[in-house]
């Protein structure tokens, strides 16, 4: 097991630093086992300095955003947790929303509708952060952020500063050229247009209304559990519900009996409870279509 008084010796952190963190509360799943090291740095500068002592150490990292489209192992996940909760600036120019990494991304399109800015109001009540919609380019109503992208600052392979701008071709569905790198998103620029505030917030309030009519927060859950795959002819979801698997439990673990492609910790679920559901969907599908359902839920951890 590392140890923070390993890290605490080398550099001196003004935000969290602790041992044996449950990261159950951390994920919107509610399931996971405890990280080695959990990390919130206070500022881009603390975040380059604890990454660049925890690669003298030799002790490994994992980034943590919003908690959701990840499944966390029951064992935990061995080195250090780094949660950018903290890097969660809000900042404009002119028609340029900045947005840190671990800001809840939902709350950027809040503010940027507040000040009558469009673009982002498709992804609002989406969980998670920004880091994380750019990682996985987020996409729902219409809406996808590679298409207000407009460039990323970064810590790369080297922990160096550099700035990423957009370019078509590194983008696709579930797509975008931050998982092709081992590199630590910092902030997003979006381009955004001027609306009427009143209408912006009038089109993400149905947007949330929506979401909570599909049942997404009616229990803990990841956000959709598959990939969509047009060439299947028809959403996951719709397949899942095709094949019977609406509230199929195993443990604590459910396909909802709302929405197919929505699994669900229904009652004290484990990760492993998750992660054979999972499995199991996968297998039926196949079974029934001949189509393998892509997860978009990542486990992550020890496994």
């Amino acid at each position: 097991m590392y140890k923070v008084e390993n890290i605490s010796k080398k550099i001196n952190i003004k935000g969290l630093l602790k041992e044996n963190e449950p990261l159950n509360i951390h994920t919107t799943f509610q399931t996971g086992g405890p990280a080695d090291i959990f990390a919130e740095p206070d500022s881009p500068e603390e975040l380059r300095n604890l990454l660049l002592t925890l690669k003298d150490l030799k002790i490994p990292r994992f980034i943590l955003g919003g908690g959701a489209n990840i499944l966390v192992s029951d064992k935990g996940i061995r080195g250090a947790v780094i949660s950018m909760k903290r890097l969660n600036r809000i900042g404009l120019d002119r028609n340029t929303l900045v947005l840190g990494a671990g800001l809840e991304v939902s709350l950027g399109a809040l503010k940027a509708a507040r000040w009558g800015l469009g673009g982002l109001e498709f992804i609002y009540g989406m969980p998670g952060s920004v880091g994380g919609a750019l990682w996985m380019n987020a996409r729902c109503y219409g809406g996808e952020i590679s298409r207000i992208f407009q460039w990323a600052d970064i810590l790369n392979e080297n922990l160096e500063p550099e700035r990423i701008h957009f370019r078509e071709e590194d983008w696709d569905y579930k797509r975008s050229p931050f998982q092709d790198r081992e590199c630590v998103i910092l902030s997003g620029a979006f381009r955004m247009r001027k609306e009427a505030s009143t209408e912006l917030i009038k089109e993400m309030e149905a947007i949330r209304e929506d979401r909570k009519q599909k049942g997404h927060y009616r229990a803990p859950c990841g956000g959709s559990t598959f990939k969509n795959n047009r060439a299947f002819g028809a959403p996951s979801g719709v397949l899942i519900e095709q094949a019977g698997l609406k509230g199929t439990r195993i443990g604590g673990a459910a396909v909802s009996d709302w929405h197919g492609n929505i699994l669900i910790n229904e009652n004290g679920a484990t990760s492993e409870d998750i992660s054979r559901l999972i499995e199991l969907v996968q297998n039926r599908v196949r079974e029934k279509t001949g189509f393998y359902l892509e997860p978009e839920v990542l486990k992550v951890g020890e496994w």
